[in-house]
């Protein structure tokens, strides 16, 4: 089983990874999500914002458990056409441009157009200039066509995403564009495969989330739908490389991080502590002092107030086109959110008291 899961989650980590999603525009991505859900849940609808529902019935008194992992990701948009044939563009959500020279992209225009990132070469910089990052609006992309040809096929407004494999590195680890969240869509299909095999009392509803790169908009709007009992974010959070400097304490292929703090219900996180503990499940604690930069963020103030809980997977690069992460810590956090939410009791109310 082991062996299969993991072959499983990097197949569909991989597919969703090399496909086009940024926020306001997961419709493609939305498709991939709910055919991939809908064996494993009773019931996989979508709203009018683009999010996607899955529900796994449970056995018992039916509290609702909402699961939110965002599918959006990052990207650009075109923002002028020059008459010479190259497009200007500007970002949605935290684009880093450092990241951005010399990247191939797909122009998603009425149809998917090839294109690359470039600008000015060094041989015809001043002296001085190679020293400073080279900004976003002195980059343009070109496609290779006139701009008679472009205007067939690209206008004004037309988003952009980076185009990139995923790329296996030793160790189940996986390299890759929009690890960002789409491994923690990958997180939820585990855990609903677990639950398959483990009796729940409670309604599980796993909701694929959009638009959160620019203000979690999603999980605000599902969160209000639902209205549940108790909800998790999963996200993911800095892994730490040498040039952390010691910022990061979340390493790579040492579970998932539980966060605890203000943005986090104390009972869920002890109980995620010692479910982990129970069935020997590997973790790291993660403290949030503030805003945690998740969709746990606004689901928690949602309505009269939702009990909300937050795990992340280790994440190397984040906003890169290659974002890192350890396929085990993937499935690691999929059976330990099972196993939380297995082990629940039937009285919620009771126990999420103070």
């Amino acid at each position: 089983m082991g062996n299969a899961q993991m072959e499983s989650a990097r197949e569909f980590l991989s597919l969703l990874s090399m496909s086009s999603g940024v926020s306001g525009y997961e419709g493609s991505i939305a498709t991939s999500v709910m055919e991939r859900l809908i064996p494993l849940t009773d019931e996989v609808r979508c709203d009018t914002i683009g999010n996607v529902y899955a529900l796994k019935k449970g056995h018992g008194k039916r509290s609702k458990i909402m699961l939110a992992a965002h599918m959006d990701e990052i990207g650009l948009i075109v923002k002028k056409i020059d008459p010479r044939g190259f497009l200007s563009f500007t970002s949605i959500g935290g684009v880093d441009q450092r990241t951005l020279l010399s990247q191939e992209v797909l122009v998603h225009g009425r149809r998917p157009i090839p294109g690359i990132i470039g600008c000015l070469p060094p041989h015809l910089l001043q002296q001085g200039d190679p020293a400073q990052a080279v900004k976003m609006e002195e980059m343009s992309i070109d496609v290779g066509l006139s701009f008679a040809k472009i205007n067939e096929v690209i206008q004004v407004g037309d988003v952009i995403t980076l185009r990139r494999e995923t790329y296996p590195l030793l160790n189940n680890v996986m390299a890759g564009k929009s690890l960002d969240d789409r491994a923690g869509v990958v997180v939820m299909m585990v855990c609903l495969q677990e639950l398959s095999r483990l009796k729940h009392s409670h309604d599980v509803i796993a909701v694929a989330t959009t638009q959160e790169e620019i203000g979690a908009r999603g999980a605000l709007t599902s969160a209000y739908t639902l209205n549940p009992d108790l909800a998790v974010a999963i996200d993911v959070t800095h892994g730490s490389t040498p040039d952390t400097k010691g910022q990061v304490s979340i390493d790579l292929g040492k579970g998932p991080a539980v966060a605890l703090g203000p943005n986090i219900h104390p009972a869920i996180y002890r109980h995620f502590s010692e479910t982990a503990q129970e069935h020997r499940l590997p973790f790291q604690i993660e403290p949030t002092p503030g805003h945690s930069g998740t969709d746990a963020w606004p689901i928690q103030v949602t309505q009269a107030g939702i009990p909300t809980g937050l795990i992340s997977i280790p994440l190397r690069y984040m906003h890169t086109s290659v974002e890192t992460l350890d396929l085990q810590d993937v499935l690691d956090s999929g059976k330990l959110l099972a196993h939380f939410i297995a082990s629940l009791p039937d009285d919620l109310e009771g126990f999420l008291c103070y």
